[in-house]
């Protein structure tokens, strides 16, 4: 990538599947390389172990990286039994063992007390902030860290296999904020044994799934033809699921002055909606939401 190609306007977003052993921000620095852009994030972090779906958002699509990471996430996960780790998964010490091997009738009579709304508590090392520190920083430091037990939503979990006594394969539909290492710790306790994640792939963020998602090596292979560019989505790709506003001329200036519209009968079946995406000829102008009869802004783009 050339130094104008560097600088360059992007918008949209890159659904990379992220190779194992990088961090979510290395996987970031690796996909911006090839793309470009002067702006970028990624919508919600994968742990260096872990591969699949890293939504990366450029431009203007950094403005939504908040909705992205609030939907629905999907994981295909493994699970090593007879040992607990201090991380919880691969990486960590073993700090505790057992002989037992639950059996798949066991698993799968466990399964539904993990489904629903549970409460459970995220890893010590996690990247939750402690009196603005990130758990892992204190717990590498060897300092001592108390994490709080909150609710979490498990829309399904289901067992995939169980091929042998020490490992089990598990598919998750889950929302915002559960963490799959605290459900295989908890599982296996249940199950009157210790486990930790051994495999973890994540196949779903929100609208994005490992269907559209590229390789970084297929990126390479398109950045050194010229065609990059060709693996991003549209800005509002991810917005799949928000129900629509289509503007006028006028409407559009004012929602780009910031400035609020007045909810017309036509459009009375929008204000149950929490978000609203709008366009004028095709492009989008805002995120809004219907507040005192009108209209207003939560979120600008700038096209």
């Amino acid at each position: 990538m050339n130094s104008s190609q560097k600088n360059q306007t992007v918008h949209g977003w890159l659904v990379l599947d992220k190779p194992l052993g990088l961090t979510s921000t290395q996987a970031l620095g690796k996909a911006r390389r090839f793309v470009g852009g002067k702006k970028a994030g990624h919508g919600g972090t994968l742990d260096p172990l872990a591969t699949g779906v890293l939504p990366i958002a450029f431009g203007e699509a950094t403005k939504i990286i908040p909705y992205v990471m609030d939907g629905d996430k999907e994981y295909e996960f493994s699970v090593r039994w007879g040992e607990q780790r201090s991380t919880d998964d691969a990486e960590g010490e073993v700090v505790a063992a057992s002989n037992h091997r639950p059996s798949s009738e066991d698993i799968n009579m466990a399964l539904p007390q993990f489904v629903g709304k549970i409460t459970q508590t995220p890893p010590v090392y996690s990247a939750i902030k402690i009196d603005g520190e990130r758990a892992y920083d204190i717990a590498r430091a060897g300092g001592s860290v108390e994490m709080k037990s909150r609710e979490v939503s498990v829309f399904s979990l289901r067992l995939i296999s169980c091929e042998n006594p020490d490992e089990a394969s598990f598919h998750v539909h889950c929302g915002k904020g559960m963490y799959v290492r605290s459900l295989a710790r908890d599982l296996a306790v249940i199950l009157g044994t210790y486990g930790y994640v051994s495999g973890l792939r994540r196949t779903r963020v929100g609208c994005f799934g490992v269907k559209k998602a590229i390789s970084l090596e297929n990126l390479a292979n398109l950045s050194d033809k010229g065609a990059a560019m060709t693996a991003l989505l549209e800005l509002d790709a991810a917005l799949d699921d928000i129900p629509g506003l289509y503007l006028s001329d006028s409407e559009a200036q004012r929602l780009r002055a910031g400035q609020s519209l007045m909810i017309r009968p036509q459009h009375l079946e929008l204000m149950s909606q929490p978000v609203i995406l709008a366009r004028h000829q095709g492009i989008p102008v805002a995120l809004v939401e219907a507040r005192a009869g009108a209209f207003c802004v939560l979120r600008g783009f700038n096209f």
